[in-house]
């Protein structure tokens, strides 16, 4: 169910206006989409925050306007730390929808008990599905994961009805072995001394 948000019309100001807005506690928005005139909101800051914790991506607007919308693009202050402004986009619940989503491990592979190193090589993809089914990630469980072994994207488990638009046969999750390094390729700058040329020579020419 989608979460709803209490949403107030503004009026377009400029830097100093979204500045006193941020001062009292609420984030400039604005809603645009299926070919509807662009409205500029507020939303409270600490409402907009519970929101994103329990992950969510569609929202029900409430109060100055009474709408669907997904929050399609947010913009953050310089520490990344806060929320500065909204894009929400009107959508349809049965609206079929393009939307990137994270991927996420569980579990332990049992290839690391064979001395491997899991890596984790993509970290979202591209999915379509419907605006009311929009899920908040996708887990990919690695309990069977091998070493050599590798999870494409193709092993994803979507939601019903979803669709991959990622390429299918990347590899999402792989076990691999460990790169050994060489001790003759320290470098200085890597963590080893570098070799004094000559000082040796130096020593025994003034002894």
């Amino acid at each position: 169910m989608a979460e709803t948000l209490n949403v107030e019309i503004r009026p377009v100001g400029g830097k100093r206006d979204a500045k006193r807005l941020r001062q009292a506690g609420s984030v400039p928005a604005i809603l645009y989409g299926h070919g509807e005139k662009s409205v500029s909101l507020t939303v409270k800051a600490d409402q907009f925050a519970s929101a994103l914790r329990h992950g969510s991506r569609m929202v029900e607007l409430a109060g100055g306007v009474n709408e669907s919308a997904l929050i399609r693009e947010l913009q953050w202050d310089v520490y990344g730390t806060h929320v500065v402004h909204i894009d929400f986009a009107r959508v349809n619940k049965d609206e079929r929808i393009e939307v990137t989503v994270p991927v996420e491990i569980r579990g332990a592979a049992p290839g690391v008990k064979s001395g491997g190193v899991v890596q984790h090589l993509v970290h979202e993809v591209l999915i379509e599905c419907l605006a009311a089914a929009i899920p908040e990630k996708l887990q990919v469980n690695i309990n069977h994961l091998e070493l050599l072994g590798t999870i494409t994207n193709a092993d994803l488990k979507l939601p019903a009805g979803a669709k991959l638009l990622a390429d299918p046969e990347a590899i999402c999750v792989q076990c691999v072995e460990p790169v050994e390094e060489s001790e003759e390729s320290g470098l200085p700058g890597d963590g080893a001394e570098p070799e004094v040329i000559g000082a040796k020579k130096d020593e025994e020419e003034v002894g």
